[in-house]
């Protein structure tokens, strides 16, 4: 039942057209124009940033007052009393799970890290200088050669099957991808680790050598990941629910996802943050690089400041801040010459005018990639943590919509080519 609704005159038609206007339990009111079609009219909103092109109950977002709720609860109090594990099941069912809930649920993740043997030989087809988010399209799309014992998707607990597999087994192959690339062997997964843990053993451990992980840096991986459960309908989750709109599988939907996260304008904004620390180079020269960021001529930007959504703060950048500030504690890394210009830089950008009117505050980004470096992660390697992080929410959104009485997505288009013209002859 429509909330209220909106009255559209259009020039060429007799009567207005009502079309419905919907009001969600927080957000904007949403205007229904699927009738307008019946009129021979379509609305035109490149990039659909007017357009709710679904409903969902996962994630809210309001960015200028910088909330971000999952399920309801603000993200800054699952960083500080949940951990990612539970955040899963929360994005998947809808609610906290109770203590027995999470046990097991815990323990079937722990039980599903390990992938077929047989994917091990997948990745000597890849060249060794791959981009590491090459190599992930690849391996994750091909889970669904290896596991299609489990994907009908209008069975629901194939569906919980393989949001299990994926959210166990991607950490995984991340951690494969990055042996492979630095030419060490694989480390098999460990049942007895946490799940952050477990992939920072299956990173950085050898054969030769398997040394206790620091739990103040397990906390902060497991933290990155939470941080990066979910974010609402952007570019990738959108892709996902496209690409899910077909019926495709599960698998093939989550590599989706990946490819459009590799785009340096969604996924690579924290490797973007490192490669800016590098090109700085010293911190003689930050001066020099915030009058070009000041500067409207000059096309060099300081990247991890503000966000495209929140423009007053990012709600998940407080917690990374001091997550960052244990890791370097832990590591005793405060003099390492580009983490010392990320520090002044974010002291700059805290106090400078020029930065607070315009809201260009540090955001998660520059936070986890700084957190990343420190921990000995490559910069290449930092959308596939991001990947890593944001499956959960992916997988989420898909089986809302799998569940839902869904179409398949088919955008319309303002064509402005040629009329139609006769093939010239002789």
């Amino acid at each position: 039942m429509a909330d209220m609704k909106a009255i559209l005159t259009v020039d060429g038609i007799d009567e207005p057209l009502e079309l419905p206007v919907y009001k969600g339990t927080l957000g904007q009111n949403v205007v229904d124009v699927r009738s307008l079609a019946s009129k021979n009219l379509f609305t035109y909103d490149p990039g659909f940033v007017s357009t709710a092109a679904c409903e969902s109950k996962i994630t809210f977002i309001d960015g200028a007052k910088g909330i971000l709720l999952h399920r309801g609860y603000p993200i800054d109090q699952l960083a500080e009393h949940s951990d990612y594990l539970e955040t899963c099941f929360l994005l998947l069912h809808g609610e906290l799970p109770t203590a027995e809930e999470k046990e097991t649920f815990v323990s079937t993740i722990k039980n599903h890290t390990m992938v077929h043997e047989q994917l091990n030989h997948f990745f000597n087809g890849f060249r060794r200088d791959a981009h590491p988010m090459a190599i992930m399209c690849g391996v994750v799309g091909a889970l669904s050669a290896f596991y299609h014992d489990s994907m009908d998707i209008s069975n629901p607990e194939h569906r919980l099957i393989s949001a299990h597999r994926l959210i166990a087994k991607i950490p995984t192959l991340a951690a494969m991808v990055y042996k492979y690339s630095i030419g060490q062997p694989f480390m098999y997964p460990r049942n007895d680790l946490s799940y952050s843990e477990n992939f920072l053993h299956m990173m950085f451990n050898t054969p030769c050598e398997e040394k206790k992980v620091s739990p103040i840096l397990a906390k902060a991986m497991d933290r990155i990941f939470l941080l990066h459960a979910d974010h609402e309908q952007n570019a990738s989750t959108s892709t996902v629910r496209m690409a899910g709109s077909t019926g495709a599988n599960p698998f093939a939907c989550i590599a989706s996802g990946i490819a459009a996260l590799w785009g340096p304008a969604h996924g690579g904004a924290n490797e973007a943050v490192l490669n800016m620390l590098e090109e700085i180079g010293d911190e003689s020269n930050i001066d020099a690089f915030v009058a070009k960021a000041k500067d409207k001529e000059d096309p060099f930007r300081l990247m991890g400041f503000g966000h495209r959504v929140y423009k007053n703060f990012d709600p998940r950048a407080k917690v990374m801040k001091a997550t960052c500030d244990e890791v370097l504690a832990e590591l005793g890394m405060e003099n390492d010459p580009l983490l010392k210009i990320a520090l002044k830089l974010e002291k700059i950008a805290t106090e400078d005018e020029y930065f607070i009117k315009r809201g260009l505050y540090p955001n998660v980004d520059f936070y986890s990639g700084i957190i990343l470096k420190a921990i000995g992660i490559p910069s290449e390697m930092f959308t596939v943590i991001f990947a890593t992080g944001r499956t959960p929410g992916w997988i989420a959104h898909w089986n809302e919509m799998i569940s839902s009485d869904y179409r398949i997505a088919r955008p319309r288009q303002l064509y402005t080519g040629s009329p139609k013209r006769d093939y010239p002859t002789k």
